[in-house]
């Protein structure tokens, strides 16, 4: 998997660091070299490109057509906008995601302006003030723009149905895909072997109609 990432600032370096740790490939493009600078330090030059993720020459040099994914995620929703609508429809990249920064403006991301999926913060802390009010040990991580699915992140209570079981023994809605798991500071890519330990973090991808029985399963209540 090869991932271009537009805006190394503290999003951006986040996720290189992430995607690193998973050992998938991937290259940061900044224009501000106090970044570029912490960038390298970390990722060394071949995941790091000075340039302006706008122009499609500094996009070409970091091949964005090969990506997987690319990631708008600077401070500036109008540099967001641009990049996402060159990488689209310049390159034909298959996957966009964008950071909204100002909601005022989240209608302006959309598949017209190249944009599969707008990360729209304070939809999110919205979300998350609201579901961990209603529902213990629930994180709402990213909601997804097109449709009414989200990644979410639960925490496995040690009276829950999940707790000591493998994820083949879960009775799990078929529309749930779990992403990860964090068994402590380990980082578990699962499969239906991977057992589930009370105090584990479960990153998964599903619908929102599912949400409470998800927290039955792994929190043990949907209160």
């Amino acid at each position: 998997m090869y991932v271009v990432i537009i805006g190394g600032g503290q999003i951006g370096s986040y996720m290189a660091d992430l995607l690193k740790r998973n050992k998938l490939d991937f290259v940061v493009i900044d224009s501000v070299r106090s970044n570029i600078e912490k960038l390298l330090k970390k990722f060394g030059e071949e995941h790091v490109c000075l340039g302006d993720g706008t122009d499609p020459n500094v996009l070409a040099s970091v091949k964005i057509e090969t990506a997987d994914v690319v990631a708008c995620v600077t401070g500036r929703d109008e540099t967001n906008l641009v990049a996402s609508t060159v990488a689209k429809f310049e390159f034909n990249c298959s996957r966009v995601v964008a950071r909204v920064n100002n909601p005022n403006n989240a209608w302006l991301f959309n598949v017209g302006m190249g944009v599969d999926a707008a990360i729209n913060q304070a939809d999110i802390i919205g979300h998350i003030v609201v579901e961990e009010m209603s529902m213990k040990n629930f994180m709402t991580l990213m909601k997804l723009s097109k449709g009414d699915h989200s990644i979410i992140q639960l925490v496995a209570s040690e009276n829950s149905e999940a707790a000591g079981k493998k994820i083949k023994e879960l009775k799990l809605p078929k529309s749930v895909l779990l992403i990860a798991i964090y068994h402590g500071d380990d980082f578990v890519v699962p499969n239906g072997e991977t057992t589930i330990f009370p105090g584990d973090r479960i990153m998964l991808f599903s619908s929102e109609g599912i949400y409470h029985e998800l927290v039955r399963i792994f929190s043990g209540n949907a209160n």
